[in-house]
């Protein structure tokens, strides 16, 4: 799910968190455009991960290397630690087994990275006390044609964290592009976590 332009805020974001030269696997990487961006500015080689046809057919065109495959699956084709970092770019809301994924995501690789909208952001809040679902840029579809499933917010996916025995590494939280420091889980947009298993050193 991810976007077409190479010069979004949460693409600059991912790409400081990733060191040169890298292997990467993106999953549910759309067209491939994180990784012809991180290629372009990182050097880094790997996978991107998708089903659906036309998003294969994208990521052909746009020079990525593309593996058509169900996410919910699992990735036990792919050994442990065969990645340096694996990528879930504004899908795990989509995912029916969102805890499985990171698993999959902190075995394949040695660290992981996630972005998803923010449930908790002021904007969906109110929408919500209007009696609606929310409808924004980060969630744009209507109630009955949403492919998210398991929306959370910021202090949601820092519970599961703490709960799981996972480290959160570094996080940035945007809103309109812009970084949000001040009450990030009421004014945030979207979420950028970067994140590894406790046992690592």
């Amino acid at each position: 799910m991810n976007g077409s332009s190479i010069d979004r805020a949460d693409f600059a974001a991912i790409g400081q968190w990733i060191r040169s030269g890298s292997r990467v696997m993106d999953l549910g990487c759309a067209d491939g455009e994180l990784l012809k961006y991180l290629r372009e500015t990182k050097k880094v080689s790997g996978y991107g991960v998708d089903i659906d046809d036309g998003h294969v057919l994208a990521c052909v065109k746009n020079g990525v290397n593309v593996i058509q495959r169900n996410l919910e699956e699992g990735l036990g084709e792919f050994e442990d630690q065969s990645f340096d970092y694996v990528i879930l770019s504004q899908t795990l809301q989509a995912m029916r087994h969102g805890e499985r994924i990171i698993r999959e995501m902190l075995r394949v690789g040695r660290e992981g990275i996630v972005t998803f909208p923010n449930f908790g952001y002021w904007k969906n809040r109110l929408q919500v006390l209007k009696g609606v679902m929310p409808v924004s840029e980060h969630l744009p579809y209507e109630w009955f044609d949403t492919p998210n499933i398991h929306l959370c917010t910021l202090a949601d996916f820092e519970s599961f964290c703490v709960k799981r025995d996972i480290r959160i590494l570094q996080r940035q939280v945007l809103t309109e592009g812009k970084k949000v420091r001040y009450l990030p889980n009421l004014r945030g947009a979207l979420a950028i976590y970067h994140f590894g298993a406790r046992s690592q050193k």
